[in-house]
């Protein structure tokens, strides 16, 4: 099923159905299934009808934890969607007509980081093996890598910046806002806030009173090697039937979502474990140094070269960002440098959140890299 409908001033969005067999049967029953929005420009309709039809840059937009696709083309308040943004920037003359993709990789988890996980599924590939092919088919692209760019706020910043290092035969540039980047800062120190909401879910539950160090035994045996005692499962089951979940909780099952992400194993109870003891909360180093071997600013070096490969990289973060990521942009910027690999990084005076107003010079920029 195809719909189309007209963005506010220009442009066209187009939301097609995709049936996708590389998420069938995907570990977490997630839908196959999904909608896939396409937003094309007032341009693209000039000329179709009496030829072949000019071809356009495409843009794909990676969307944050908890969000989809479908999500960035809803009316705000005060505001624009991506969509109103971008015919904006081309009607003012800041960037010429390009296609933007809303692709739906949202999960049962609250979402992914955009890369290929047992745990959740193979979202890398369903990006780059059918999304990326279908839309070329369906659509007039420039399809190329040289004219195919990605970008993306928080999680999906950090999927824009992670397909930037590992997959540029598919993208020419990209775009990182506020990307997760040093992972000591960005989610060590909130895995505290995360074991105390899963504590809820501990059986036997805690009692007052005095309290004896653990003996040895299979359970504790479980707990130092990362593995679900059950509390995961229980608090996931609880997640997953509420009409509203807290602040806290949204917070717990992301960082779950990241322990599925970056140390999925098939052999662990739900396919993953977790990097600390969820009764003492120290951390277990060998589970932990998993989660740094996806950690941006550890991977310059590594994909060096594919970087260098980048037509334009551009990376932003607001220098009160409430999950201290800007510290970590910093560190990337400048293993960034030291390498030698050209890239534009701004700072702004703002936090992690509503920060869509970055796309003004994001999207140009991704254009400019990208035109023909």
């Amino acid at each position: 099923m195809t719909k189309k409908y007209r963005v506010r001033d220009a442009g066209t969005v187009v939301v097609l159905e995709h049936r996708s067999k590389i998420l069938s049967g995907n570990p977490l029953g997630d839908p196959s299934e999904r909608k896939l929005a396409v937003w094309l420009p007032r341009e693209y309709d000039s000329g179709s009808s009496t030829g072949p039809g000019r071809r356009f840059p495409v843009l794909y937009d990676l969307v944050g934890f908890t969000g989809s696709g479908l999500s960035h083309l809803n009316w705000k308040p005060f505001s624009e969607n991506v969509a109103e943004r971008a015919a904006r920037l081309v009607r003012d003359g800041r960037m010429g007509p390009v296609i933007l993709v809303f692709p739906d990789c949202f999960t049962a988890l609250g979402g992914n980081q955009y890369v290929n996980s047992s745990a959740i599924g193979p979202y890398a590939d369903y990006l780059l093996e059918e999304i990326v092919p279908f839309v070329d088919r369906e659509f007039r692209t420039l399809a190329s890598r040289e004219h195919r760019g990605c970008f993306g706020k928080s999680s999906g910043g950090y999927g824009a910046m992670i397909h930037g290092m590992r997959y540029t035969d598919h993208w020419g540039a990209v775009a990182n806002h506020s990307g997760d980047a040093c992972f000591d800062l960005v989610y060590r120190c909130d895995w505290p806030n995360t074991l105390n909401e899963l504590a809820k879910y501990r059986r036997p539950s805690r009692r007052a009173g005095v309290q004896h160090a653990p003996v040895a035994s299979q359970s504790e045996e479980r707990l130092r090697a990362g593995l679900d005692d059950g509390r995961v499962r229980r608090f996931l089951a609880a997640m997953w039937t509420k009409h509203k979940l807290t602040a806290a909780e949204a917070h717990a099952i992301m960082n779950v979502c990241m322990a599925a992400t970056y140390d999925p194993d098939p052999k662990a109870p739900l396919g993953f474990r977790v990097p600390f003891h969820m009764d003492t909360g120290e951390i277990i180093a060998g589970r932990w140094r998993r989660w740094l071997r996806h950690d941006p600013v550890r991977l310059v070096g590594r994909y060096a070269p594919n970087l260098r490969r980048l037509r334009g990289l551009y990376i932003d973060c607001g220098w009160h960002d409430q999950y201290h990521i800007h510290y970590g942009c910093r560190q990337l910027a400048r293993a960034l440098a030291s390498s030698g690999i050209a890239h534009r990084y701004e700072e702004f005076d703002d936090t992690h959140s509503d920060i869509d107003y970055r796309m003004d010079v994001s999207l140009p920029f991704l254009y400019r890299a990208l035109q023909p």
